[in-house]
């Protein structure tokens, strides 16, 4: 007998997947897990969340000028009551729903059954891609202009932004590929220095704003003769209002870490109460802090800098903090303002990629739609990189080109939160928070369709993530469907029986049956076809065995094995996403613990057998008897210790 071994990986193969088999336990099962113990102040975590939401002060004010013109402090108000009145509300609620880290995905996921409910997380994670990607080369585009406008800066890298870019994802790239541990600590300084440098620049900008009252009237003059009508105005600052969307981000990290909140000593996991009531806290501190400082910032800005210092070129262009920063606080204080931003961005970059490296995994496992190499942290940095280097590539590391992707992803993940909470309000019979989430969904809704009409760029890179996500998770799913996806196999007291007594006559044999009415008849019939066309003795025993499928669309299941007599004849019963790979994981759990090999006896299966494996793919039967010694034969390579499978 041959014996084949796997090659041996080389030094690179095993330094890319270093990890790979420890990251497959932790995700084993989609069972939940701490990350890490939840032993951190909601504050701290907050600014974890922070380096990803006031990080876009970078880029934000000077984005609203350019979308909204004069009229960008009344637009960001709109974003603002939006945010307290809409986004806040439904991540809240989120929280309490889902407080383990999973977020809004997780609750359409339990609304949503069978394969819709898988295929929807996977359109969501095109677009959980999408915002973190874009956060990651938007936020690297916005700390290179904070780069190369500095006055410090040699002028050959004034036109040197796509590479300055480049280098900074690489540097982001390398830090993870040599091993990123997430530093709180790392978040509450960064965020802690930003936010009070911002301070600062924000108030010596209204100070001048309001020693010089006629800059207010000069604005107010040019608004009155732009939009004479205040509805129109109105009307204007809701039409533009989804390309500010992009202040909206960091909800849905914010409920991601939830994990990491501390609440109260001994609190159960299974009712976080005081860690859900914290990490509300933290929600609303954030959004008070961001929406003071988009209204205020939004104010400043748009009456201190000429407009067309916004456009591309301009000094404020992507950096109109940082413009005033250097204007009224001089070039040393304006350099500290810009190593704050740059630094800040850069973290919110690293932020966005823990967050890719922790969610994808999260999900794909459980459904089996994770290749091999996606369990191992290197070769994950390794593609989004080079996803990263390409959408910087064709955006030219443009700030505001790149807003509307980022905007689409933003909005998508609040769309699908606020679904989210109104189907739970509904399900709950809470008929105010129902009618209340479901004015807050159109919203969303209107304000996601509008973003995506005016600016496609945003839902054509999620449409590649999602396509891509989903053309890798079926291959994947379906290269995975052989092995034994079985957690566990747990036989209870009545089926050890029926196994106990069936090793003392000296064979375990098994018929496979697949129940149909469950009387005396379809029973004797079964026994009479195995023992004859098997030649089984007339005095050996024989136990029947049932799987019935459960929900095919899931992939890993741990066996509740049932034993119960019917009619004189001993049955085991089981439920299972799928058939073959139950059986096959109950016969080797007989042989493991008796220490006998089963004999399994089938009936062959007539029909075409292409349309078996699809059957087998999707809904988890087909073909059984050559699936079920397939699935055997991959998981015991050794034929001398692999059951016995028979067919008739």
């Amino acid at each position: 007998m041959t014996v084949t071994t796997r090659k041996k990986p080389g030094k690179f193969t095993a330094w890319l997947l270093e990890g790979e088999h420890k990251r497959a336990e932790q995700l084993k099962g989609g069972r939940r897990e701490p990350v890490k113990r939840h032993d951190h102040p909601w504050w701290k975590v907050m600014c974890l969340t922070g380096v990803d939401y006031f990080s876009t002060l970078g880029y934000q004010p000077g984005i609203a000028a350019l979308a909204a013109g004069v009229l960008s402090p009344l637009a960001t108000i709109v974003l603002v009551l939006l945010t307290l009145g809409g986004a806040l509300p439904i991540y809240r609620r989120v929280a309490a729903e889902s407080p383990h880290g999973q977020g809004s995905i997780a609750m359409l996921e339990r609304l949503l059954s069978w394969w819709k409910g898988k295929l929807l997380v996977l359109v969501l994670l095109g677009f959980v891609a999408t915002d973190f990607v874009i956060t990651i080369t938007l936020s690297a585009a916005d700390a290179t202009a904070h780069v190369v406008e500095n006055p410090f800066v040699p002028d050959f890298l004034h036109d040197k932004g796509v590479l300055i870019t480049l280098v900074l994802i690489a540097l982001l790239g390398a830090v993870f590929l040599k091993g990123f541990a997430e530093a709180i600590g790392v978040a509450v300084v960064l965020v802690g220095t930003f936010l009070a440098l911002n301070v600062v620049v924000v108030a010596v900008a209204l100070t001048h704003v309001f020693s010089s009252p006629d800059l207010v009237v000069n604005w107010q003059n040019l608004v009155l003769s732009e939009h004479p009508d205040p509805w129109l105005m109105a009307g204007v600052a809701l039409l533009v209002f989804p390309k500010l969307a992009l202040g909206l981000s960091g909800f849905e990290t914010g409920v991601s870490v939830m994990p990491l909140v501390r609440g109260r000593e001994g609190e159960s996991d299974d009712e976080p109460v005081a860690r859900i009531r914290n990490t509300r806290r933290l929600l609303v501190t954030a959004a008070l802090i961001m929406s003071a400082f988009l209204i205020t910032s939004s104010f400043a800005t748009t009456v201190l800098i000429p407009q067309h210092e916004f456009e591309a070129g301009g000094q404020a262009n992507g950096r109109a903090l940082a413009f005033l920063a250097h204007s009224y606080l001089g070039d040393v204080f304006g350099t500290v303002y810009d190593v704050s931003t740059i630094a800040i961005l850069w973290f919110a970059g690293a932020s966005a990629m823990a967050g890719l490296l922790n969610i994808v995994p999260r999900y794909l496992p459980r459904y089996g739609m994770a290749p091999d190499w996606a369990r191992a942290t290197r070769p994950l940095v390794i593609v989004v990189a080079v996803i990263a280097f390409v959408i910087t590539w064709i955006f030219d590391a443009n700030v505001e080109a790149q807003g509307g992707a980022y905007a689409t992803g933003v909005l998508v993940l609040i769309s699908s939160a606020a679904v989210a909470v109104t189907l739970s309000a509904k399900r709950m019979q809470q008929k105010r928070a129902f009618i209340a989430y479901s004015v807050i969904t159109v919203v969303f809704a209107y304000t996601t369709i509008a973003n995506i009409v005016e600016r496609p760029d945003g839902v054509k890179i999620a449409a590649f993530f999602i396509l891509a996500i989903i053309t890798t998770s079926l291959v994947s799913r379906a290269t995975r469907s052989l092995e034994l996806r079985v957690d566990e196999v747990d036989f209870d007291a009545a089926a050890t029986r029926i196994l106990d007594k069936a090793v003392r006559s000296g064979h375990v044999r098994i018929i496979a049956n697949e129940p149909d009415a469950r009387d005396e008849e379809e029973y004797r019939e079964k026994e009479r076809e195995a023992r004859e066309d098997n030649h089984i003795p007339a005095d050996s025993a024989l136990i029947f065995l049932e799987v019935t499928i459960s929900d095919a669309s899931d992939f890993e299941s741990t066996l509740r094995v049932r034993g119960e007599k019917r009619y004189g004849y001993r049955i085991l019963r089981v439920t299972s996403p799928s058939i073959p790979n139950a059986i096959a994981a109950i016969l080797l759990h007989i042989r493991d613990e008796t220490g006998k090999l089963p004999h399994i006896y089938f009936a062959w299966t007539e029909g075409n057998p292409f349309r078996f494996i699809v059957r087998y793919l999707i809904f988890g039967d087909g073909d059984i008897p050559p699936v079920t010694r397939e699935v055997l034969r991959r998981a015991e390579p050794e034929p001398g210790r692999r059951p016995l499978v028979h067919v008739g």
